[in-house]
């Protein structure tokens, strides 16, 4: 599982066939003032189209993705031989920093994690620092994807752990968000203890506890007013089921048949996926790079950007909702930062039943992309569960990151 550098360098062949493609674009119509009661408007696909074709320079995008360390490796997965890996691992200064695994998820990729980056590794007396390693999924980004049916959770899980032993990380703590919650909850469950001390997320995804499982917590449930809070991620989370919850059942069902679009027409993946970079965030200023960085990962991708979606159909079958419903609660610590803007609704006290719940947090900004979004508020929070006084201090033992007092 030998290690390789990894210098992004997308063919200038790839290149011109966009360009091809993005001049031969045929947009729809659209109905007066429908602005995105319809979906993603007109308007701005249309600038962010002449922006793509005429005004992006994805070469200095690309330079600015070099400045991060990456690589590549070939992991084994059980029953699906060798994927080749792609990865980000950017070292602390701080010897003793703690290793930490991050996870994205759909449309996410490996970048979501280039804010969270200097904060995390920063060496400060104030607070912990952290190694940080972030894989693309396989089939995301530049990693490899799986040739056969029935590549789960608990293979993306696998992955992740055995990327971590292979970089001499034998005991390290992780963080997720969207499927990446998935996934870390998955590898808690099954290397937590020995291997992985404790895990985070920003995606505290279950439902609520019925009387035939929990009594306890349904009665509480019951008898528990809703706060403010609660009724306004109620009024998020109906929006979501009612107004951008058609790509799920798609992707879940029938992933092969938007493949062909998401890969044939590069117009078409940037509505299908800025739609969500719009619609999940907390008013988030997107700039058009940013869109178009973020979209043309997906177009460049090594395995195209159909191979991402499988992971819903998957994740839909019997197998896959085991591995999501039937897991084994993780006993290690377990910390949780709700954003305001999140497309789900849970209730503090429901996610009890996720594991052994240590630290919760409430950010009054933020939306579903938090480590893009608020890098600042998430790792703040990061750093509150494993500084000084917080309630997973030291559970990598000798891997604190400082030695001096945590100062919320």
């Amino acid at each position: 599982m030998a290690e390789a550098p990894f210098t992004l360098s997308v063919p200038d062949a790839d290149l011109e066939l966009l360009r091809t493609k993005l001049k031969s674009t045929r947009l729809p119509d659209e109905l007066v003032n429908a602005k995105w009661a319809y979906g993603a408007p007109l308007g701005d696909i249309k600038q962010l189209l002449e922006r793509w074709k005429d005004g992006f320079d994805w070469r200095a995008a690309e330079a600015k993705i070099n400045d991060i360390p990456q690589f590549t490796r070939d992991i084994e997965v059980e029953g699906f031989g060798t994927l080749n890996i792609h990865y980000i691992h950017q070292k602390s200064q701080v010897k003793n920093a703690i290793p930490l695994f991050f996870s994205h998820g759909w449309p996410g990729h490996f970048l979501e994690v280039s804010k969270l980056l200097p904060l995390l590794t920063a060496e400060s007396p104030d607070h912990p620092s952290f190694h940080v390693v972030a894989f693309s999924l396989p089939g995301f980004g530049f990693s490899e994807a799986p040739k056969k049916r029935g590549f789960r959770l608990k293979q993306y899980a696998e992955v992740g752990h055995k990327l971590m032993i292979a970089l001499g990380y034998n005991e390290y703590v992780v963080q997720g968000g969207d499927w990446g919650f998935g996934i870390v909850r998955n590898m808690a469950s099954l290397y937590g203890g020995k291997h992985i001390k404790a895990w985070h997320t920003n995606f505290p995804m279950m439902d609520k506890p019925s009387f035939s499982s929990h009594p306890l917590l349904w009665l509480r449930d019951l008898f528990t007013p809703y706060t403010a809070q609660d009724r306004l991620h109620i009024e998020r989370a109906i929006y979501y089921r009612t107004k951008s919850y058609g790509y799920f059942v798609e992707q879940s069902t029938m992933p092969q048949t938007i493949g062909y679009s998401l890969a044939d027409s590069p117009v078409g993946l940037l509505a299908w996926v800025y739609e969500k970079l719009v619609n999940w965030t907390d008013n988030y200023p997107w700039t058009d790079d940013e869109v178009l960085t973020w979209v043309s990962i997906y177009w460049f991708s090594r395995a195209g950007p159909a191979a991402s979606v499988r992971i819903y159909y998957e994740f839909q079958t019997k197998e896959g909702q085991a591995d999501w419903e039937n897991i084994k609660a993780p006993t290690i610590p377990f910390g949780v930062s709700y954003f305001p803007k999140e497309v789900i609704f849970v209730r503090f006290f429901w996610t009890r039943l996720l594991g052994n719940l240590v630290f919760k947090s409430t950010p009054d900004r933020g939306g579903h992309f938090a480590a893009h979004e608020k890098p600042e508020l998430l790792s703040r929070d990061i750093r509150a569960m494993f500084g000084s006084g917080g309630p997973a201090f030291g559970v990598v033992p000798g891997k604190d990151g400082y030695s001096g007092k945590w100062q919320d």
